[in-house]
């Protein structure tokens, strides 16, 4: 009868100890709002990248190349994160932006000067509020905790990015979209396709515009 208990006892160990890790493997598992989440801000980084690299180039005002600059370190530094958080979780990321926003750089590409500038600042502006946006419906609704973390720390560098580039806007003439009394872009605050910008609505259902429905062009963009 001994014998038994301890066979029964040593049973009932190994499930116990087995029951944690069943548990947090369930709990690696990425929901569909968190994966979303992963593929539309690697896009993002990969856009910001980009057009970051472009600003370097073409742009005409100091500010834009060294803001340029900055975008590239930054979102060089945030995908890296993306990238190990989406290994561990077996997310598929994708291997380029998407077609909206490669057809806003394709657009940057053709431009110059003060009229690049313009375009750039525009068009990072409405990137900028559409991935807030995104990443704050991520800290909200988001259920693998890595991921939120994740999002938790690109905000504010997210956030910093749309403060300098309204100031840079306010500087160069460029119109700012609608943002709350806190300084946060608001929801809907703007409908102008960018790099930063999602060409499906943004993850977690942020009721983002669907691109191609500005209803007033930007600035140089006309």
């Amino acid at each position: 009868m001994l014998g038994i208990k301890r066979l029964g006892l040593l049973a009932a160990l190994v499930l116990v100890g087995l029951a944690p890790a069943a548990a947090a493997q369930a709990a690696a598992q990425p929901s569909t709002q968190d994966t979303q989440y992963l593929q539309a801000v690697h896009q993002v980084n990969l856009a910001e990248i980009v057009s970051g690299n472009l600003a370097q180039q073409k742009g005409q005002n100091q500010q834009v190349k060294e803001l340029g600059k900055q975008f590239v370190t930054d979102h060089t530094q945030l995908d890296q994160s993306v990238q190990s958080t989406a290994q561990q979780l077996n997310v598929q990321l994708p291997k380029q932006p998407t077609a909206d926003q490669q057809k806003v750089i394709d657009k940057l590409n053709k431009l110059s000067g003060a009229e690049f500038d313009k375009a750039w600042v525009t068009a990072e502006l409405a990137g900028h509020v559409q991935a807030i946006q995104a990443t704050q419906t991520e800290i909200s609704q988001g259920s693998e905790q890595s991921v939120i973390q994740l999002a938790q720390d690109a905000l504010p560098v997210l956030q910093a990015h749309y403060d300098a580039l309204v100031a840079l806007a306010q500087t160069l003439g460029v119109p700012v979209p609608q943002t709350s009394a806190s300084g946060t872009p608001a929801p809907g605050g703007s409908t102008t396709p960018a790099p930063g910008g999602t060409e499906s609505p943004a993850p977690g259902g942020t009721e983002s515009p669907a691109p191609g429905t500005t209803e007033t062009p930007a600035p140089s963009q006309s």
